[in-house]
């Protein structure tokens, strides 16, 4: 699952027509500025990370800092292990990884059978070209809660997150000068606001890892944004409709389709007006870093000018880094499974109540909550975003050039 939400003014001018991805909606899609430029690679051997110059790695893990991995596995996870880490993996692949893909695989049945079983004889929720459970009520929904939350805790404890450190600040009170030259004060105590208006309509949350899905599952059980092909894989598609996920769809079908943002920002209205509606997560980063810092925020959250619920996560690690930046998924999860104790620590802050100036700019609301969070998170603001960290990746991989992949950001 992800969330890439789009900025509203991005500069076309830098947008390639032969690279631009059909159009999914005016504010949320993937960012498709061209990521590499179309220049001719000189004959010659192909580069890899290893043939990678010491100035040359400076100069990306400068430049990709939010990307770069300084765990024990090294860059990509891919670096020279000591013989101790070596003999650790290979007692923990006799031992722990059999039976956590087990026990994984055992609840993630479990849990399959008990949301087929609750959508027995119901027909889904058609609207817009989407397809959900996330909207019936009664019994149904309550086991498909609370069981989902329960079962989402137990694969972060089979992952080895036996303990999950929670910090909820009631009151948070912070002043500082806005990105766009205003001056933010924000004062908050959760506990003064009324039940209804305290209610958000959309949690926000740093990206690092798609452990932050379970995460969250657990947490509140959230509606979240998919890739529609999401809704077709065997298990996984039928607890993400009753998830209620919204899945980004290239090509509509209907005339009157409202595209994907304004079904996100139905689904924000409707959660904050109404307790008994389903809450939206959104990921306003879209991509994930390594922890240590903040990515510009999409607006996609924000254009609905209702309340957002920010939660910070963080990865504590000695050995192995939970964060996905720089490592293919199958060597992330074989290191996760490996690895015998995993950490996490999430503060929540209060709701945030936009301002008349913020609600009339969503790119000001946006940066405002970004600079809270990073403020309170300890996280460092970085101006890259998901074309940097293709670049980056690419670069590792010897796709091409150094010179040719670093390139400067448009606005």
């Amino acid at each position: 699952m992800e969330s890439e939400l789009k900025t509203l003014n991005p500069n076309p001018a830098q947008i390639q027509p032969t690279q631009r991805s059909p159009p999914v909606d005016d504010n949320l899609t993937k960012d498709d500025r061209p990521l590499l430029k179309p220049e001719p690679v000189p004959p010659g051997p192909t580069q890899n990370p290893a043939t990678t110059t010491a100035p040359d790695i400076e100069e990306l893990e400068k430049k990709y800092a939010a990307y770069v991995r300084r765990d024990v596995y090294g860059v990509m996870g891919r670096g020279d292990l000591p013989w101790v880490e070596k003999l650790l993996l290979g007692l923990a692949l006799v031992t722990l990884v059999p039976l956590r893909v087990v026990s994984g695989l055992t609840v993630l049945v479990l849990y399959y059978f008990i949301c087929r079983i609750c959508t027995a004889f119901l027909a889904p929720n058609r609207e817009d070209e989407q397809e959900d459970y996330a909207h019936m009520g009664g019994w149904r929904r309550a086991v498909i809660v609370q069981t989902g939350r329960f079962c989402s805790r137990a694969l972060l404890f089979i992952f080895g997150f036996y303990w999950i450190s929670e910090t909820h600040r009631d009151i948070v009170d912070v002043s500082f000068n806005g990105k766009f030259g205003t001056q933010v004060s924000f004062s908050a105590e959760s506990k003064d606001q009324s039940q209804d208006s305290a209610r958000p309509g959309v949690i926000v949350s740093n990206h690092v890892s798609y452990l932050d899905i379970l995460y969250h599952m657990s947490s509140s059980f959230p509606s979240f944004v998919a890739k529609r092909s999401v809704a077709k894989l065997p298990l996984i598609g039928l607890i993400s409709k009753c998830l209620g996920c919204v899945y980004v769809q290239r090509e509509s079908k209907s005339s009157d389709f409202k595209g994907v943002s304004g079904i996100v920002n139905d689904r924000i209205k409707e959660a904050h007006q109404d307790k008994n509606a389903p809450m939206m997560m959104l990921f306003p980063e879209g991509t994930t870093t390594n922890g240590d810092f903040l990515l510009p925020f999409k607006t996609g959250a924000f254009l609905a000018k209702a309340p957002v619920l920010p939660v910070i996560l963080r990865y504590p690690y000695q050995r192995f880094s939970p964060a996905w930046d720089s490592i293919s998924g199958v060597r992330h999860v074989f290191f996760l499974l490996c690895q015998f104790v995993n950490y996490m620590e999430v503060t929540k802050l209060p709701v945030y109540h936009p301002s008349q100036q913020e609600k009339d700019d969503p790119r000001l609301y946006a940066e405002n909550v970004r600079r809270l969070m990073a403020h309170e998170g300890g996280l460092v603001l970085s101006d890259i975003g998901l074309a940097e960290k293709r670049v980056y990746h690419a670069a590792l991989n010897g796709n091409t050039s150094i010179p040719t992949v670093l390139h400067q950001k448009d606005d």
